[in-house]
């Protein structure tokens, strides 16, 4: 099974790059073009009720995409035809952990200033509420999430090499302890600031601190998720001047030095 998944990631790949190339074309002609990704589209087929909710979690920017970006949204949708989708822009975000989570929460997030770091807190919270999968917005399932994720898993993270836990796919079910001791992490190295990059201080390294690879349930990314091959960074911040967190985390303070009032004791 797992060579054919390997050889079904490569003739993704292939076909991705392909439309990829073509798209500079496309954009070359139409500069302005975009495409809307929806807020909500229902899942395409009927599937069976699990822990983990059939939801396909994303967020950006802006809900205004180029043709790279819109192609992978596209495929998601068609190669895990049993999963609904949800999607939140920025300021989305801030309304949805304004309105379930409790006040100390929202106020942290708040001094986030990169929207990067911003979405890595987010995917916690969404997941931790509503449960589902989430994937970054260049990211893409390599096989369908229904036969990823089997009907025993409460949750699945992914692993590179060396063991190394990452955050562009997480699949949850909802009140997770482990996303809750996630979020804890997340919450006090914000309140905290003594850590710089996004990485370690919302991303793939909190996971690691937190999280022992050998106690959870995990999947290699080559059998599971891949990222960047409909889009790469050019189209996906071609209408963000501050270009990619790497690059927008050199010029800005991840959080913002005057924390706001509120409680410290720790979220609830």
């Amino acid at each position: 099974m797992k060579a054919h998944i390997l050889l079904t990631r490569q003739l993704i790949k292939l076909f991705a790059n392909l439309t990829k190339m073509l798209s500079y074309g496309f954009h070359a002609v139409l500069p302005n073009r975009r495409f809307t990704l929806p807020e909500r589209a229902p899942a395409l087929l009927r599937g069976s009720r699990r822990p983990i909710p059939r939801i396909i979690w994303q967020t950006n920017f802006t809900n205004r995409v180029t043709l790279p970006v819109y192609l992978n949204y596209l495929f998601n949708r068609l190669i895990s035809p049993t999963f609904e989708y949800r999607f939140m822009i920025t300021e989305a975000r801030a309304d949805f952990i304004r309105e379930h989570y409790p006040a100390e929460i929202f106020e942290q997030y708040s001094r986030l200033q990169i929207g990067a770091a911003q979405a890595d807190f987010w995917r916690l919270l969404v997941l931790q509420k509503y449960g589902g999968v989430y994937l970054d917005i260049d990211a893409h399932a390599v096989w369908p999430l229904g036969f990823i994720i089997k009907p025993g898993h409460e949750e699945l993270y992914i692993i590179r090499q060396n063991h190394e836990l990452t955050n562009y796919f997480i699949a949850s079910k909802p009140d997770n302890p482990n996303l809750a001791r996630l979020i804890d992490r997340v919450w006090n190295n914000i309140r905290e600031n003594t850590i710089t990059g996004v990485y370690n201080l919302t991303g793939p390294g909190v996971f690691n601190q937190v999280l022992d690879y050998r106690q959870v349930p995990t999947t290699f990314y080559r059998y599971t998720c891949s990222q960047g091959s409909f889009t790469n960074e050019h189209f996906q911040y071609i209408d963000k001047p501050q270009g990619k967190w790497t690059k927008e985390q050199k010029k800005t303070d991840v959080v913002r030095q005057d924390p706001p009032p509120g409680n410290t004791s720790g979220p609830a």
